[in-house]
């Protein structure tokens, strides 16, 4: 197919609120020797879009610049050292940009390596016709999936199968999960991979009778309102779990939820946090952390290996992309203020 010169894009060419986000014609990527081409069909919104629109701290963003990690779309050209693609092969793409020469990658780990990238953070995104991305990233979209439930898969999932592999928690079959903030995309990747990975029991937390319910329908055993339990989702849990707390707490929430979520767990109870929505300083119970003998994990994204173990529990319907709505990629600055505003269940999508 012919390959126009320029695309419609959505970029900032500044840092701000969503008022920064421009829809207008930027110039088609050129792709490299190892780079592939996608015609995006869908991307998925993230609040790491959010957090990149208003200036990470410490972090310089080439501008201007196009948001968006979560792709899903079909290849229609490649670069010359590129093999095993067709036009029109339908993908997502693999979020995590590791250095190719990094020691971790080899190992399987290449979410930890220092030179680590994500897609539509230090390099243009899917908010976009069209993005460039290296070829090792593209992984085959599951025929059962939409193209917006595939762009809604790929981050969301990752990150929770990553929190709650041996790489971090270390999930036993029959252990009990609390999952902080279930109407999230990786709120609702946590209920599912939790059970998918044998939890006797998952309690999540959600706002309100209709996203409890949805809570529910994804898998979770039971649920907590965050809104009617503000400040005492612990002792939510302790009457749950008969006094004992659980054995794995999924958090990504941050300040406003952290010393309680540390209070939920069980003795020898371990922690994975992926995110701070509500801040990144909290307290922490020393003498809890060390009496009770705790363990607390830090947890960023995952590695690509572990994108090809969800594929089967996709293709089989074990885990399925919650999509809350999707809207034109016209609309991004609309889309922003929803994300920010949290009300959603599941992931917003743009489709160009």
């Amino acid at each position: 197919m012919e390959i126009p010169h320029t695309m419609q894009a959505v970029r900032f060419h500044e840092h701000g609120g969503p008022e920064v986000l421009r829809y207008e014609e930027a110039p088609v990527p050129v792709i490299g020797p190892n780079d592939a081409l996608l015609r995006v069909r869908a991307c998925a919104m993230n609040r790491l879009d959010v957090a990149t629109r208003i200036g990470p701290r410490g972090w310089t963003i080439p501008l201007p610049h196009i948001l968006g990690c979560d792709v899903a779309g079909e290849v229609v050209a490649w670069g010359s050292e590129v093999r095993g693609l067709e036009i029109g092969k339908e993908c997502f793409v693999h979020p995590g940009l590791p250095g190719a020469a990094s020691l971790e990658r080899t190992r399987g780990d290449d979410n930890v390596a220092a030179d680590y990238n994500i897609v539509g953070l230090f390099s243009d995104g899917g908010y976009a016709q069209y993005i460039r991305v290296p070829a090792f990233n593209l992984l085959p979209k599951p025929e059962r999936l939409s193209w917006e439930e595939a762009a809604a898969f790929p981050l969301t999932f990752l990150t929770a199968w990553h929190m709650l592999g041996m790489r971090r928690a270390g999930l036993q079959p029959g252990e009990s999960v609390l999952v902080m903030g279930a109407n999230s995309g990786v709120g609702t990747a946590a209920i599912q991979v939790a059970k998918a990975r044998g939890a006797g029991l998952v309690i999540a937390t959600a706002g309100g009778a209709a996203n409890a319910r949805r809570a529910l329908e994804l898998g979770a055993d039971e649920v907590i309102d965050h809104y009617e339990h503000e400040g005492t989702i612990h002792k939510q849990v302790y009457a749950i779990t008969g006094g004992q707390g659980v054995d794995v707490v999924v958090e990504h929430v941050g300040a406003a939820v952290f010393a309680q979520c540390v209070k939920a767990l069980k003795r020898g109870g371990r922690l994975v946090t992926c995110g701070t929505t509500t801040g990144g300083r909290a307290e922490l119970d020393v003498q809890m952390l060390f009496a009770k003998h705790l363990t607390l994990y830090g947890s960023f994204m995952g590695s690509m290996s572990e994108s090809y173990e969800l594929l089967p529990l996709v293709e089989d319907g074990r885990l399925r992309p919650v999509v809350d709505r999707v809207l034109p990629l016209s609309d991004a600055v609309q889309a922003h203020v929803l994300l920010e505003q949290g009300g959603h269940f599941g992931k917003i999508v743009l489709v160009p």
